[in-house]
């Protein structure tokens, strides 16, 4: 339904538009009797009282002042007839007669124009200036009857509308509540059913990410005309309202008919288009709040991990002869791990100055993303250092995209570097960006490159990076990645020692920024994994340029794991989920509910077993299965759940679903009986597309 109020907008802007704008400007004034025209000299400033909270109709700007379509059309009356206004904000809630004469004001704006304002008390109208409709806003899934008992949130101070429902709709049951804002939070809520506003204020409205539940349901018959009302004094008795007001309500009767409907529209679309929801804090943390959660927890849980290795490694090196080699080792993962650390946190630092650009924020966040994957890849490398030092590395090789790889490598590294005080630059020309490789491999590289040239250039220096590809036969492509800098370069003694483990020239270790000779050592063997090279040129105080080369298959453009929602919920399987950590539970239930899973948690694996055999056959078809858990892990509860005697003990699907990655981690799920293997932290998109998957049969 939000959608359907973007079009009915779309369409009443462009039936105002198709006629010339603005047909009636062209008359510079009003023909004024000798009355009004004597009126107008006897008061040469009107006080006009307009109401505070119906953005984009009548509202206070940021700067206090007066704002919206009503001063639009206000200002060009001013124009047409000579009048002057000063402008003074209404108070919140009910606004008594009593109250506008005890403070001297003479006109409102914004009043409904309809039969009960044509026969108050004290007030006298003019003729519509605005005419829009009013609609109806609801939780989404909710089935609107006209004839309902429901609960409508009504602000304090639309009272004429309270008794246009309470006689158009009598079985409503009318709900006060301070502002409109308070209104919409009432129904998001679930306080209130529904509130009946303005079709103009409610889009601006729903533009705020935290009403996107949100319905609008169109109200048959409920018109919202806005008028003028000129305050008189009427006695306290039923008898005629004095003449001065009737003077005023001629004239503005005058300039309204003066504009013409044309220049009307002109100023509906003006205040439409000026002035639309702008983002702030709290709707961006509204919006990305599980990619945010998912972030700092990511985040926190990589540094207790990265402090753990260091405890373990150093354990390790304090029982070995070599002290060098323990400090090698420590020098190598601070060189690796702070890199894309710093990334992630330049990325959440550009991500709260871009807090109004969703383009940019995602783009941040997908990049966060790949850098956490990256470095969560790097961790287990180095958990597992016997493939380090055994050269006994395997590519995961899949589709990528190189264009996208390079882009985040600039991105992790060119903060770093502008803090530094070096100018960076990078040059792609990849013709052919969509390959197979190993995405995680690749950054490796390009980042120690990025990195080690940093490091060695002084303040003022630059650093460019340039890729470039050819095609070779049978479909291969050889692209080939140069960093240049123009730091201190090396020796052609040292280079002839370059890639090898733990070398560093000896003149750069009193200068405390050499590097341990361990990233270059990994990344060489790593180009040469994957069918190119990696050399380097160099000249002692001049600078340096690596060349790093690799062949790699075509491949089509990766397909973006993306799920609108749209799916049947009907046959999407109903899933256990097995997660001792509260936290961690939480989040893979809101994630999952909202793609429109059913979910249950269970806290071990003794009460997975449990709600298992208590469910009817067929109730469940995933069990996402932690491996660690108190009480029966999830190792004992897989063969437990595969063992018993009913049909779907066999053929529901078991994902392992755990921080323990290795090798010897998965193939001990699997033999237990599980089906597949998905490692924390989680990517949804491959999680997604495994539960929507049905299970082979054998």
């Amino acid at each position: 339904m939000r959608r359907w109020i973007c079009l009915w907008l779309a369409a009443g802007i462009a039936l105002l538009t198709s006629a010339a704008l603005p047909a009636a400007a062209a008359d510079s004034a009003i023909v004024l009797t000798e009355e009004e025209k004597a009126y107008i000299a006897e008061h040469p400033t009107l006080k006009v009282g307009f109401v505070q909270d119906r953005i984009p109709v009548s509202f206070t700007d940021e700067n206090g002042e007066f704002a919206g379509i009503s001063r639009y059309i206000l200002d060009r009356v001013s124009e047409l007839s000579g009048l002057t206004f000063e402008y003074a904000p209404l108070p919140a809630g009910d606004v008594t007669y009593d109250y506008l004469t005890s403070s001297g004001y003479d006109l409102v704006t914004s009043v409904e124009y309809n039969e009960e304002n044509k026969k108050a008390n004290g007030i006298l109208i003019s003729g519509p200036y605005l005419s829009s409709r009013k609609v109806i806003v609801a939780k989404e899934g909710m089935q609107f009857s006209y004839s309902g008992n429901w609960s409508v949130a009504v602000s304090t101070g639309s009272q004429t509308l309270k008794k246009v429902l309470a006689r158009t709709f009598p079985s409503f049951q009318l709900k006060d509540y301070a502002s409109i804002s308070d209104c919409f939070d009432a129904v998001n809520a679930g306080n209130a059913d529904l509130m009946i506003q303005n079709q103009f204020v409610v889009e601006y409205w729903l533009s705020k990410p935290k009403y996107e539940k949100l319905q609008v349901i169109p109200v048959m018959g409920l018109d919202d005309q806005h008028c003028f009302s000129a305050v008189v004094d009427y006695g306290g008795t039923e008898s005629m309202p004095q003449e001065e007001g009737t003077v005023l309500i001629s004239i503005l009767d005058k300039a309204i008919a003066c504009m013409g409907e044309d220049e009307q529209g002109s100023y509906v679309i003006q205040g439409v288009m000026e002035n639309q929801y702008e983002y702030e804090l709290e709707d961006f943390l509204n919006r990305y709040r599980y990619a945010v959660g998912i972030f700092i927890v990511s985040f926190l849980l990589i540094i207790v991990l990265v402090c753990l290795l260091m405890r373990q490694r150093l354990r390790a090196a304090q029982s070995q002869a070599d002290a060098r080699a323990k400090g090698e080792f420590l020098s190598t993962m601070s060189h690796e791990i702070r890199t894309p650390l710093n990334g992630l946190i330049g990325l959440n630092h550009l991500m709260t100055q871009k807090l109004d650009e969703r383009g940019k924020l995602e783009e941040y966040l997908r990049q966060s993303s790949e850098t956490a994957k990256y470095l969560l890849s790097l961790i287990n490398d180095i958990l597992d250092s016997s493939k380090l030092e055994a050269q006994s590395l395997a590519l995961e090789l899949q589709p990528i995209d190189l264009s996208f790889v390079t882009e985040t490598v600039s991105s992790i590294e060119s903060n770093a570097m502008a803090e530094k005080g070096l100018h960076y630059t990078a040059q792609t020309d990849l013709p052919y960006p969509y390959v197979t490789g190993d995405a995680v491999r690749i950054q490796q590289v390009l980042l120690n490159l990025l990195d080690n040239a940093r490091k060695f250039t002084p303040k003022g220096g630059s650093i460019t990076m340039t890729a470039a590809q050819t095609m070779e036969e049978q479909g291969r492509v050889l692209t080939t990645v140069t960093v240049t800098d123009t730091g201190r370069g090396m020796s052609e003694a040292f280079q002839k020692q370059l890639f090898q483990i733990f070398s560093q020239e000896a003149d750069t270790v009193s200068k405390g920024d050499q590097g341990t000779g361990l990233g270059l050592s990994i990344s060489r063997r790593l180009a040469r994994l994957m069918g190119g090279d990696l050399t380097c040129v160099s000249q002692k105080g001049k600078g340096s340029t690596f060349t790093f080369t690799f062949k790699a298959d075509l491949a089509q453009r990766p397909e973006q794991e993306f799920y609108d929602g749209t799916a049947e919920t009907e046959s999407l399987p109903r899933v256990l989920v097995a997660e001792d950590n509260e936290l961690n539970g939480e989040i893979i239930r809101e994630l999952l509910t909202g793609e429109g899973f059913q979910v249950t948690l269970a806290e071990n694996g003794k009460i997975v077993l449990r709600t298992f055999i208590e469910s009817a056959p067929g109730t469940y078809g995933v069990i996402l299965m932690d491996l660690r858990m108190p009480e029966m892990d999830g190792f004992e509860t897989t063969k437990a759940i595969r063992a018993l005697n009913r049909p779907d003990a066999a053929t529901v699907r078991i994902f392992a679903c755990t921080a323990n990655s290795f090798a010897e981690d998965r193939d001990k799920a699997l033999e237990s009986g599980m089906d597949d293997f998905i490692a924390k932290p989680i990517d949804m998109g491959t999680l997604l597309r495994k539960l929507k998957q049905k299970k082979e049969t054998p």
